[in-house]
């Protein structure tokens, strides 16, 4: 049994197979996920788990080099964006901002969605792996 780390058996799969510039996505409880691509649905009701703590354990266990948001968090939900902000805070993370129609589009290349229970607008982000030794 592991210590410590992330005890989602599929969460903690998904991001030991990434590799360099691979891409999982979190989103909130409505973003449609696309039928071929892996689905880990933590959703347990609205409102849990909320995007922003699901985000902070995954970024935690992951390697992140560019997370990509929709344009329409800076004006729909500017208190997640402001989380996201300071949890990324001082690292080198690319940051690149599309339309929340791009987000969706994206999501098709992820190698999966994690699904929470956030109700907020616009809380999706796509992770994209860095490499751990470079």
């Amino acid at each position: 049994m592991k210590r410590a780390g992330i005890l989602n058996s599929d969460i903690s799969r998904v991001l030991s197979y990434l590799g360099h510039t691979d891409t999982i996505c979190i989103g909130d409880c409505g973003l449609p996920i696309p039928d071929a691509v892996e689905r880990i649905d933590l959703a347990l009701c609205f409102g849990e788990p909320t995007f922003m703590r699901t985000l902070e354990i995954v970024a935690a266990d992951m390697k992140i080099e560019k997370i990509v948001l929709a344009e329409e968090i800076k004006t729909q939900n500017p208190a997640v964006l402001s989380q996201i902000e300071k949890l990324f805070e001082g690292q080198p993370i690319q940051v690149e901002y599309v339309s929340h129609k791009e987000l969706k589009a994206q999501t098709h290349d992820c190698k999966a969605v994690i699904r929470t229970g956030e109700t907020t607008p616009y809380a999706n982000i796509i992770l994209q792996a860095g490499c751990i030794f470079a």
